[in-house]
């Protein structure tokens, strides 16, 4: 097998394959710019539980994106969708999905952050 197949599979076992992950990344692109950070931010931290299969977390993306175009459609604050605790919205979001994984604290503050800024949470600004 060569380095480039070895790649191609650890990247579908990642996000699925990936005329799907474009999709979804197009569909990301289309959100206004507070919910596409917010999306992105939780797609970071999403990445850490990296189901076994691919075709899981290409449906936990799509259903990231459809809840957040949804969100969209009905002026849904980030905040109402997320909560106060994005790590523990996203965590339970991860879990429909996979047995878990290890999340350093890192990520989880990194999270926190994002959303604060996607949410206009920080310094006052969005």
């Amino acid at each position: 097998m060569s380095e480039a197949d070895k790649t191609g599979g650890i990247i579908a076992r990642v996000i699925g394959p990936k005329k799907r992950w474009r999709a979804y990344k197009a569909r990301v692109k289309e959100l206004p710019g507070s919910h596409r950070t917010a999306v992105e931010a939780i797609e970071r931290y999403l990445m850490h539980f990296v189901p076994t299969d691919g075709d899981s977390n290409a449906s936990m993306f799509d259903d990231l994106a459809d809840l957040f175009e949804q969100a969209v459609a009905d002026d849904t604050p980030i905040r109402d969708i997320v909560g106060e605790d994005p790590v523990e919205f996203a965590d339970t979001f991860a879990e429909n999905y996979s047995d878990g994984g290890y999340v350093p604290a890192r990520a989880r503050k990194q999270l926190t952050e994002d959303i604060d800024r996607a949410a206009g949470d920080a310094t006052g600004t969005t």
